[in-house]
């Protein structure tokens, strides 16, 4: 058997309102036999499912590329939808057969075909400092049978839209947070089913969102404008033939709507008694809309996949606590809002506040919430139960406090909704340990909070803001468990829009000011958080093969490198300016927050890495001359950091756990340089009793770098302690989220400062790299990216019986897995894709006796090459599931 499947376009199965001019096709290939590659492929495309009068058609082409295939020379109109097919043949010439049909289709590829007008409420219905949120609304005469319809839309705020009562599309939060002033994306939506003959209603809300509401921790309002509007275009393809355009302008009507205040940080207020029906015509207070005035030429299609309801959770308890307040349980840390129903009398109202966690005595604990009140307030209609969910918030919680419900409130009454941008989840990882399978349960938790349209640091305080160091922190860990290409493509422009005019990037993306940091602003530009400019765009590569967005992020890239080096008096050297340095060590002084590690240490060392990525993708980029220049330029920072940070001797000058680690993690040292700072490295480990004593900026390295100097079992040791500072230790504390301090919840129940305690903060879940990548072993290989070759390196270690991880890669799945057998043997299962190949190392093993499926591994069929190398047998294998044997 030899197929194709998964057919996508820009990473997306059948896109609406792409506005890309060169889209991009990937496939997948599946077959029952090892060792198969594509030798060539051919991609039909046409406007009609029977591909009659092809548009465009490569004929066979001889390549083995199958990911990122460019529709080179294929001229795209506006609004059409283009189907397309795929076959392949593999390297015996056998033809896998056309693929399923697929299809794309176009948005306005262009802001210069907006037709609409930007409309909102009328400012005298609605004064500026009024928290009711706006609806707009419109009639739409529908002349007869459609054949197709599509709204495009987009907003200052936020919006939902309504057509004849019915909410439009399943996209929340839309249409998300950019850089507004740059950057403002919009929506495609087809609504053909949704439209009838003769009079239709078309309706928007809108809410303050990001771009009008509360953000940031010094109660700021309005950073990006003061009025909430909303731009819409509705086309109707008749099936005769014609074409209707129905826009926003001034024959629309606005009207107060039933939310009387929706802010992201603080919930939202809804009285239900003040719900207007939009599709009647006589209801009243309905007002003229007013025509504003702003730019259609920042407006870019819908890049990242959108915020969605991804799942639903059921309360697990209603408990009261000890001050008598009645609590719902979750059971889960989550992001999203609760839905509920209720029945009552018109004018009750029903409160709910949310909190992540209850104090010591089981008390319903909110102080670490600072300004945010994450409140729903719902005033009934009466009569019928009443069902209601929020709009334009969300709540980051795992309890909930329940004021006003009656007494025989039903836990069925009420559903979690948890919400996240609907990424595809492509890893797992399961072992023997049940604490390190809470440990990956909580990664891929705080993964779900804070990857809501950007990557935030937290989803419950008044901060929830983009942190460019979490996210190049967090960033590979990311890409193993989710999708990310998409959601990182469109921060990534973000940071690009967001750049300083010298190259500086701001602490966080999107900015929080609608122009750029001038002269002598410090507020942006910190090491290893202005490093989000090099790291995320290398990591998207390296996991995606995605050499657009890498050749698309460089200039930004470069321009970073420029920024460091003209900072200062020495180029090669970083030691001006704000850092975070070591942001939340261990090691820091009292009441600080600052790690031990030098800031100057910390910046030039992160400066040499992005030297190194940028070298790295001038050369995949085929830059000859950055290539030459990089690479002498990265060559003399590491003689500018030898020389101000190592010793005659070639002792780190520098004595922390985190400056060993960036050292080495950053090739930072060679010879008795790299020797001592692996010794000191032990030695400072000792020293805390095999435990980490680093913050933001060393941990996520920690454990790869033992790995990788040889010292895995201390690796495994820091991973099992289960005392403060560990990662188990928050899992002993009952957490389902990873914590933003190792003490987040201190030993005797008490809680770390509640200026800065959240607990769904994902930088420390970093680990799930080493999980993914050491432990079972699947990596990437740099010069051929998105898993073309697939790195298989188990790392076994005390305290683990097996363990198993899948990646769902570009090509396909990868499989590798482990376990020890009762003869001190070990079995490993390991799957390439079709398509690609593998280099696998098998620990400890021997080439005598090293059987695969019971046969000796040199007559095992995929197997191309055997060597041995230091503790293992290194082989190169072809596609196929394999299972090795052997004994240690």
């Amino acid at each position: 058997m030899f197929a194709m499947t998964k057919l996508r376009c820009e990473y997306k199965e059948n896109p609406l309102g792409i506005d890309v001019i060169r889209p991009r096709i990937s496939w997948q290939l599946v077959s029952d036999d090892r060792d198969c590659m594509q030798s060539a492929y051919q991609i039909q495309v046409a406007e009609n499912m029977l591909f009659q009068g092809k548009l465009w058609d490569t004929e066979e082409v001889k390549s083995s590329q199958s990911i990122h295939v460019e529709l080179e020379g294929l001229l795209l109109k506006a609004r059409t939808r283009y189907y397309y097919r795929v076959r392949a043949w593999n390297q015996n010439a056998i033809d896998s057969g056309w693929s399923e049909v697929a299809f794309f289709e176009t948005g306005l590829l262009d802001a210069g075909n907006w037709q609409a007008e930007w409309i909102s409420a009328p400012t005298a219905s609605f004064s500026q400092d009024s928290e009711i949120c706006p609806q707009l609304r419109t009639f739409v005469d529908v002349k007869g049978p459609v054949e197709s319809a599509r709204i495009y839309a987009t907003a200052l705020g936020l919006y939902e839209l309504q057509l004849n009562g019915s909410r439009v599309g399943d996209h929340y939060f839309t249409p998300g947070w950019t850089s507004y002033s740059k950057r403002l994306q919009y929506q495609t939506y087809d609504v053909t089913k949704l439209l009838h003959e003769g009079a239709n209603a078309l309706g928007a809300l809108l809410g303050n969102g990001w771009y009008r509401g509360y953000l940031g921790w010094d109660n700021q309002k309005e950073i990006y404008g003061s009025k909430t509007s909303l731009l819409l275009e509705l086309h109707i393809r008749y099936a005769d033939g014609s074409n209707e355009l129905i826009s926003s302008d001034q024959n629309w009507q606005a009207a107060k709507s039933a939310i009387m205040m929706s802010e992201i940080y603080n919930g939202e207020t809804y009285d239900a008694r003040l719900e207007l029906d939009i599709t009647d015509p006589s209801s009243e207070g309905w007002h003229p809309v007013e025509i504003i005035n702003y730019s259609k030429a920042i407006i870019v299609a819908q890049e990242n996949v959108p915020v969605t309801q991804v799942e639903t959770l059921k309360p697990i308890a209603l408990l009261t606590t000890p001050q008598g307040d009645r609590v719902l349980d979750m059971g889960q840390n989550m992001v999203g809002w609760l839905k509920f129903n209720v029945k009552g009398q018109s004018g009750q109202a029903v409160e709910l506040q949310h909190a992540e966690i209850l104090d010591r005595d089981g008390n319903f604990y909110t102080e670490n919430m600072r300004k945010a009140k994450q409140c729903i307030r719902y005033t009934l209609k009466g009569g019928e139960q009443e069902t209601y969910e929020p709009h334009f918030t969300f709540q980051g919680f795992r309890y909930v406090k329940l004021s006003g419900f009656s007494a025989d409130l039903q836990l069925e009454d009420l559903t979690g909704i948890v919400m996240h941008s609907n990424m595809e989840r492509t890893g797992d990882f399961q072992c023997s340990d049940p604490l390190v399978n809470q440990l990956h349960h909580n990664i891929l938790w705080g993964q779900k909070g804070n990857f809501l349209d950007v990557p935030t640091d937290c989803p419950q305080r008044d901060e929830r803001l983009g942190w460019t160091g979490d996210a190049q922190m967090f960033v590979r860990t990311a890409s193993y468990l989710m999708n990310t290409a998409p959601f990182f493509t469109k921060w990534l422009r973000d940071l690009k829009a967001d750049q300083t005019p010298e190259g500086g990037i701001p602490f966080f993306i999107p900015e929080l000011r609608a122009a750029p940091p001038g002269d002598g602003d410090t507020n942006h530009s910190s090491a290893a958080w202005g490093d989000a400019a090099t790291i995320c765009p290398w990591t998207i590569y390296e996991m995606y093969g995605d050499k657009r967005l890498l050749a698309e992020q460089y200039e930004s890239m470069k321009q970073w490198i420029s920024y460091i080096y003209a900072q200062g008096s020495n180029p090669y050297l970083w030691n001006t300016g704000f850092h975070f340095g070591d942001w939340l060590a261990l090691d820091s002084k009292p009441d600080s927050y600052v790690g031990a590690t030098d800031r100057d240490y910390v910046a030039t060392a992160f400066y040499a890495y992005s030297v190194s990525l940028t070298l790295k993708a001038a050369i995949a980029l085929e830059k000859s001359e950055d290539v030459d220049y990089y690479s002498e330029l990265h060559a003399k920072i590491i003689k500018a950091f030898s020389n101000e940070f190592i010793t005659p001797a070639g002792r780190l000058s520098v004595s922390t756990q985190t400056a060993q680690i960036l050292a080495l993690r950053f090739d930072l040292v060679k010879g008795v340089a790299k020797e001592r700072a692996i010794q000191k490295l032990t030695e400072l480990l000792a020293e805390a009793k095999d435990h980490l004593t680093t913050g933001f900026v060393g941990t996520p390295y920690l454990n790869p770098v033992l790995s990788e100097i040889g010292n895995n079992e201390l690796a495994y040791k820091l991973l099992f302690q289960k005392d403060y500072p560990s990662w188990l230790y928050q899992v002993t504390k009952g957490a389902t989220t990873i914590w933003e301090h190792w003490d987040g919840i201190k030993e005797d129940g008490s809680f770390w400062s509640a200026d800065m305690n959240s607990f769904n903060h994902y930088a420390y879940g970093a680990i799930g790299e080493w999980l993914y990548r050491y432990v079972s072993g699947i990596g990437t290989d740099e010069w051929e990216p998105g898993f073309k070759i697939v790195h298989i390196k188990p790392q076994p270690g005390p305290g683990l019986d097996y363990a198993e991880a899948s990646l769902e890669t570009m090509y396909g799945k990868v499989e590798s897995a482990w376990r020890r057998s009762e003869d001190n043997g070990m079995v490993i299962h390991v799957t390439i894709p079709a398509n690609t190949n593998g280099i696998v190392v098998l620990p400890g093993a021997n080439q005598l006796g090293l059987l695969e499926n019971g046969v000796p591994v040199e007559q095992s069929r995929g197997v191309h090459s055997i060597s041995l190398v230091d503790n293992g047998v290194r082989l190169e294998i072809g596609s196929g599931s394999y299972q090795f044997t052997y004994s240690l």
